[in-house]
């Protein structure tokens, strides 16, 4: 678990991204530090309404790149003059906000609490499955914190499942440290039955399945895919962290799979769904990693096409393997994450630009920045609807849009019908030209 210091400057939607970043941080197990020299990492959250509050971002990006271990860049600045940092010579991981906590994770597995009970958080429920995994991964310090896996009974979670939608819930959240190894503590493999379970409970909601290791899901995932092609209440999405392309660096970093695995993974989800979201991580610049397996995990990458991506420069975590090995330096680590970055954009680019033009059913499962929501398709893709407040449109509301354009990791569309209180449209719905 990390310790980190953010600091906000501009407008009010950048101090709403603020709170939801460290929000999301929380809940990761991570905690603020005293100040900034204190941290792990530092997130500066960048505003550039005029030439004087740019040199201020630089100067301070300056400052806080000297005092502590890492430093991310988001915000205003950095997404639309990014390159100004690399000209300047600060050392930051430039990102959009809400890819910042993935980022802080550092390919770490998020932290459950022992009483961890589910929370309804305005239309979403968020329901912790099980607590621990059943991995070593030589980079995570998450591992002493929870230790092996611990599942509740099914019967257990789908009543926690089932309060969630008498409480409100339109969307489920099921999480946990490894989804995948669901059950493996008492021998059997759990998961495609929960699912189906909570997919059967009376309502109308969507359920969101979260992180799930290649090699915890490998092998249920022909049958875990013949329950996403049976209930359409499960978003067509899976989180599947491979790390890295390279088999020799996926062994040192004592990961349970393969690339091979994952491959066939990618492959049965293809088979069984039309269309679905693959959402995967990177971890650039781990000690053991040459040029030739940087390569190999931008030809996976390239091969793949996952439609999330997270980049992840390797960080050393106290306690951990990893953090005894001599590591590569900053200026490898960085060209490799601005290569692998600069692919990821293009790759998420031409997946959200194929959806220009093309109708889906949506499901609102926030409120965004300004008079924006936040909308989900039927693959859990983001879709932003502008003016939401004139349009009469509430978070819990569906309807279908139609998508005008997108800012390369999401879309924006417009309604093509009136929302309407439930979840029943939230599938994709194909476009009639």
């Amino acid at each position: 678990m990390a310790t980190y210091h953010i600091e906000t400057y501009g407008c009010s939607s950048n101090r709403g991204e603020s709170r939801e970043i460290e929000r999301a941080l929380r809940d990761g197990g991570h905690r603020p530090a005293d100040g900034p020299e204190d941290a792990d990492v530092a997130i500066l959250n960048t505003c550039t309404v005029v030439e004087k509050t740019e040199r201020n971002m630089l100067r301070r990006a300056e400052e806080l790149s000297d005092m502590t271990a890492e430093l991310v860049v988001t915000g205003c600045m950095a997404l639309a003059q990014g390159e100004l940092f690399d000209e300047a010579d600060v050392d930051a991981e430039i990102l959009h906000w809400d890819e910042v906590p993935t980022y802080v994770l550092n390919g770490e597995c998020p932290t459950v609490t022992p009483d961890a009970e589910p929370v309804l958080d305005g239309v979403v429920g968020i329901l912790p499955i099980a607590r621990g995994c059943m991995s070593n991964c030589s980079y995570c310090i998450t591992k002493f914190a929870t230790g092996r896996v611990d599942s509740p009974s099914v019967e257990e979670n789908v009543e926690k499942a089932r309060a969630l939608v008498h409480a409100g819930a339109k969307e489920i959240r099921v999480t946990g440290q490894d989804t995948g190894v669901y059950g493996w503590d008492d021998g059997d493999r759990k998961l495609p039955e929960l699912l189906d379970r909570i997919c059967d409970i009376d309502g109308e909601f969507r359920v969101r399945l979260g992180m799930a290791n290649p090699g915890g899901i490998h092998g249920i995932h022909e049958e875990l895919a013949d329950v996403f092609a049976a209930n359409e209440e499960l978003y067509d999405f899976i989180h599947a962290p491979v790390q890295s392309g390279s088999d020799d660096v996926l062994e040192d970093m004592r990961r349970q799979h393969r690339v091979e695995k994952f491959r066939e993974v990618v492959e049965t989800f293809d088979d069984r769904l039309d269309h679905w979201t693959l959402s995967t991580d990177f971890i650039v610049g781990y000690p053991t990693e040459d040029e030739a397996d940087h390569e190999l995990s931008m030809d996976l990458l390239a091969e793949v096409r996952p439609e999330k991506i997270n980049v992840t420069r390797f960080s050393k975590r106290p306690g951990t393997d990893a953090a005894d090995m001599k590591g590569l330096g900053g200026t490898v680590k960085k060209e490799r994450s601005k290569a692998m970055s600069e692919l990821k954009m293009e790759v998420v680019g031409e997946a959200y630009e194929s959806m220009v033009g093309e109708r889906y059913g949506v499901l609102v499962v926030e409120e965004g920045t300004g008079d924006s929501v936040k909308c989900r398709d039927g693959a859990y893709r983001q879709i932003i609807v502008q003016n939401a407040t004139e349009r009469g449109i509430d978070v819990g509301d569906s309807f279908e849009v139609e998508v005008t354009g997108h800012n390369t990791v999401y879309a924006f569309g417009e309604p093509v019908a009136e929302p309407r209180s439930d979840a029943a449209g939230a599938d994709p719905v194909p476009s009639d030209d």
